[in-house]
């Protein structure tokens, strides 16, 4: 049995009294303390040019996008939904750059599962990678460039970096499988990082996106979400038109 002498109980108490002197209490009245964008959200990405791409580079990434993605009559492929854009502010912004990653020597070759073990970082790669297969490409098809090329020798090529036969320098199969990631996830991710755009990969899925709540759906099972999806920056009919 744990016996509290009366000095401790007092001081004990006289702590207590203290905290909620302290304490500043306030009186909430009409609304919650919070306000749109109070956690410094990521910045919207802007479409319009490349940050980190060439011209050039931009084109073949769009094309590969293409290719991994291709468009039909219910939703357009890699390209037009914005794929390259969202590999390049991710090349110009903390992924390409490796923040938060030990990137000091030695560098020894490690597992898959290890992740990239080398000196060169996802900007690195790409920039090299891109210069290789275009290096390949012209050696292989009369001096064509990957954009250049048909759509079947587009996924010749393609089809022997995922194999490993093509291995031109930092073009092969790393890069295809890097590149592969990449462009899936600038075809899924929130619109706000400047892929998926119009929300079209989530309305292929059938994915509702950053709603509020679905607790009118959580017993609903094998039902189609007729909802439109939502990012989290919301819906662009959301936002008042002017005039």
């Amino acid at each position: 049995m744990i016996q509290l002498h009366r000095r401790e109980l007092l001081t004990s108490t006289a702590w207590i009294a203290v905290g909620i002197a302290t304490a500043k209490a306030g009186v909430l009245r009409g609304a919650l303390p919070w306000f749109p964008n109070a956690g410094s959200p990521p910045a919207p990405v802007e479409a319009n040019g490349w940050l980190f791409f060439t011209p050039s580079e931009a084109a073949v990434v769009e094309a590969i996008a293409e290719r991994f993605i291709p468009s039909d009559t219910d939703t357009p492929g890699g390209k037009d939904v914005g794929c390259a854009v969202f590999v390049d502010r991710q090349l110009a912004g903390p992924y390409g750059r490796r923040e938060g990653l030990y990137v000091r020597p030695p560098f020894l070759k490690g597992t898959k599962t290890q992740g990239p073990q080398d000196s060169q970082g996802p900007a690195e790669r790409y920039r090299a990678a891109l210069a290789d297969l275009d290096q390949h490409c012209r050696g292989a098809f009369s001096d064509k460039g990957f954009t250049n090329l048909s759509a079947p020798q587009q996924d010749q090529v393609l089809s022997a970096l995922e194999s490993g036969a093509l291995k031109q320098g930092a073009a092969n199969q790393d890069f295809f499988e890097m590149i592969l990631k990449d462009i899936k996830e600038g075809f899924f991710a929130d619109p706000l990082y400047g892929g998926n755009r119009d929300m079209a990969g989530w309305r292929m899925i059938g994915y509702p996106g950053a709603r509020y709540n679905y607790r009118d759906w959580v017993g609903r099972h094998n039902e189609r979400f007729l909802l439109p999806p939502v990012g989290i920056m919301g819906r662009s009919d959301w936002t008042a038109q002017p005039g």
